[in-house]
C-alpha cells in the first residue's frame, strides 16, 4: 500500500464534530432561504460541499438534523443560565444585565429565521413537535431552577409556573416582533421590558 497523499493523513482529516457542525451549519443556511420542506438533503449536501451519502453518515434524516439545531440552541441556552446564575445579586439584576444581548439575540434575522422554521416545521410534522416540545420542556425546568433564586413565598405552585411561562412568552414573541417590526426602537424596548419583567418576578 502506497504513502497516504497529505490530504489523506489523519491530522488533516476534519474530525466528526466539525463534519457534523459543516453540516448543521449549511443545513441552518439552507432552511432559512427554503424552509424544511424546501431544504433536501441533496439541497444540504451541496452547500456543505458533501455528497448525499456523506450527510447520511451523521444524519438518518432532516428530523435528526431539526433534532441536532434544536439541541445546540438549548445547549447555549444552558450555558447562559448558567453564566447568570453565577452572578451576585438577585435574579432580576442577572436579567437585567443580559436584557440587551437577549434582545439582540432575537432580532438578528438569520436567527429569527431558524427559529420560526423549526416552529412552523414542528405544527405540521409530529416527529419534530416532539422534538420541539421535549426541548421546551428541557428549558423551562432550566428557567424555573433559575428563578426559583427570587421565587415569593405567596406565590402558588401554579402562579409561579404562569409568571416563569410569561416570562418565556416574552421572548419567543421577540422573534415575532423581530421579523414584522424589525426598525422598532430598541433602547426604548429594553427599558419597558426590564419594567415588565421586573412586575413579573417580582
Amino acid at each position: 500500500m502506497g504513502p497516504l497523499m497529505p490530504d489523506e493523513t489523519h491530522s488533516n482529516r476534519p474530525s466528526p464534530e466539525s463534519r457534523r457542525q459543516q453540516i448543521l451549519d449549511a443545513a441552518c443556511e439552507r432552511v432559512r432561504q427554503s424552509g424544511f420542506h424546501g431544504a433536501s438533503m441533496a439541497d444540504i449536501a451541496k452547500a456543505a460541499g458533501l455528497s448525499v451519502g456523506q450527510i447520511y453518515r451523521y444524519f438518518e434524516n432532516k428530523e435528526a438534523i431539526i433534532a441536532a439545531i434544536v439541541a445546540q440552541d438549548l445547549a447555549e441556552m444552558r450555558d447562559k443560565f448558567a453564566e447568570m446564575e453565577s452572578q451576585p445579586g438577585t435574579l432580576l439584576d442577572a436579567i437585567e444585565d443580559h436584557l440587551p444581548e437577549g434582545i439582540g439575540k432575537c432580532f438578528d434575522p438569520r436567527r429569527a429565521a431558524l427559529a420560526l422554521e423549526v416552529v412552523a416545521e414542528a405544527a405540521r410534522n409530529p416527529k419534530v413537535a416532539a422534538i420541539v416540545r421535549e426541548a421546551d420542556h428541557q428549558e423551562r425546568a432550566l428557567a424555573r431552577t433559575m428563578m426559583e433564586r427570587d421565587r415569593k413565598p405567596e406565590w402558588t405552585e401554579e402562579e409561579f409556573q404562569a409568571r416563569c411561562e410569561v416570562v418565556g412568552l416574552i421572548f419567543d414573541g421577540l422573534l415575532m416582533r423581530a421579523v414584522n417590526h424589525p426598525d422598532l426602537n430598541r433602547e426604548a424596548l429594553t427599558t419597558v421590558l426590564r419594567a415588565t419583567i421586573r412586575g413579573v418576578l417580582s
